[in-house]
């Protein structure tokens, strides 16, 4: 099943290369996504191993508490489709994050957010190919590093082939198997334990409340870390441009929102399950231990199918987004001159396969999935989120705010990152995006009051 599995994705992104035919294609097919493909688009993408394994395991040792703090991300995708998204519909052309923040804060804010998405996008893309990697071993009994590996190899070859359009078509696919197989899995999990009831009674009574054993301040870190890490992060941005009008973003960006509630409650609740079942188990094996022990054997392949179906879509829009912003946000802006269509579409397709090695040796040197992506989201939330938001909802133009945000806020965020994070347990995340929002607002007062001085007229003696 699973080979099969890999295969018929393979041969979708083969198939698919006869449309892209150029840079829009690969990008954003074509400006075609009505808003049901959108949005299972969408939630295949966003759903990947961090909101599955990373979930599952995090609840399997903290409880429920885990889940409130995700609903971070829930929140985040219904604040955006309501607000934000149909103003992405007005940049034509757009393509990229970078394109928009270059319409507002000039080439350099092009090339920063440009920098900045690729390592967001790669350090994502590690948290996906270590959780290939974890379902492999835990469901087969194949070495980790290997598995990541051909898994990976797989992700790469149809991204390369087909670009957008492969993985837009490759998503739904996907989006079938987890949206069926993964509930499957849980009502049969359920079963084992003797229902709801019985796995209240089976588990600590902490891991059923709202707060758990998480401070105040440990709390709200993770939340604020979850709200931001991916607000428009290059994958999700691309998907909306790839939109024909504001009304499908908005719907299908909203819907995103409210199903992530549910996938969250479920995959939380497997990670109780395996606790009440399997309490010596890790805590990232938690739903492919369930799978192997509880799935009948007629729908394990199926069952794995969809494990990887879920973080195979993410890493997947993660490398086609990397490879598009690559092009347009740093070479094309570095490079003087125009660059024909088969010389992009040749630098998209090898920078696919770049950044998909180098998310692959990112897999082998971080301890966990959820402590990639909170690496990962370090890049983004307390750099470009918010000079991006407010260039969108206000249409500030302030170069000198968009700049000195982003440098303050990386700044911020190392720096406690290093020196105070394991004394006082607070996000760096939560302290760079402070400091962002603060020097963007610093910045843009104090060169909008010097320009004033300056167009003063005089006034006579």
């Amino acid at each position: 099943m699973l080979l099969a599995y890999f295969v018929l994705l393979v041969v979708i992104g083969v198939q698919t290369i006869r449309k892209v035919k150029s840079e829009e294609d690969f990008a954003v097919a074509g400006n075609r996504i009505v808003w049901p493909v959108f949005f299972g688009s969408l939630a295949a993408s966003f759903l990947g191993g961090g909101a599955s394994l990373g979930m599952a395991g995090k609840s399997f040792s903290d409880g429920y508490v885990y889940m409130f703090a995700f609903f971070g991300y829930a929140v985040s995708f219904l604040l955006v489709g309501l607000f934000v998204a149909p103003r992405l519909k007005r940049y034509a052309g757009a393509h990229t994050v970078g394109d928009v923040m270059d319409e507002h804060y000039g080439r350099a804010g092009r090339l920063l957010t440009g920098v900045l998405s690729i390592l967001l996008c790669a350090g994502i893309l590690g948290a996906q190919a270590l959780a290939i990697g974890t379902v492999v071993n835990a469901t087969l009994d194949l070495p980790q590093r290997p598995s990541i590996a051909v898994g990976m190899a797989v992700v790469v070859l149809y991204s390369s082939f087909g670009g957008a359009w492969a993985v837009i078509q490759t998503d739904m696919l996907q989006f079938v198997f987890l949206g069926v197989f993964i509930p499957v899995t849980l009502i049969l999990a359920l079963g084992e334990t003797g229902g709801p009831s019985g796995l209240v009674e089976s588990i600590p009574d902490a891991h059923l409340t709202f707060g758990g054993s998480y401070s105040a301040a440990a709390f709200v870190g993770l939340f604020v870390a979850f709200l931001l890490g991916e607000t428009l992060v290059p994958p999700y941005a691309q998907r909306t441009f790839s939109t024909p009008d504001s009304k499908h973003a908005r719907r299908g960006f909203a819907l995103t929102g409210i199903f992530a509630f549910l996938f969250y409650f479920v995959a939380a609740t497997l990670g109780l399950v395996a606790l009440a079942l399997y309490p010596d188990i890790e805590p990232d094996q938690a739903i492919p231990t369930l799978v192997i022990k509880l799935v009948p054997a007629g729908l394990v392949g199926l069952v794995v199918a969809a494990l990887l179906a879920v973080v195979m879509s993410t890493a997947s829009s993660y490398l086609n987004a990397a490879a598009v912003v690559f092009v347009k946000d740093v070479y094309q802006p570095l490079v003087r001159g125009g660059t024909g269509v088969r010389r992009k579409l040749a630098l998209e397709r090898g920078l696919t396969l770049l950044v998909g090695g180098l998310a692959t040796l990112f897999a082998l040197v971080v301890p966990s999935i959820v402590d990639a992506l909170i690496y990962a989201y370090s890049f983004w939330a307390p750099t470009v989120v918010i000079p991006l938001l407010i260039a969108l909802l206000f249409g500030s133009r302030s170069k000198p705010a968009a700049l000195s945000a982003i440098i303050a806020g990386a700044a911020a965020t190392l720096i406690w990152l290093v020196w105070f994070q394991d004394r006082t347990g607070l996000d760096p995340i939560v302290v760079g995006a402070a400091v962002n929002l603060v020097a963007f607002v610093t910045a843009h007062a104090v060169t909008r009051n010097r320009g004033g001085r300056r167009n003063r007229p005089r006034t006579a003696v």
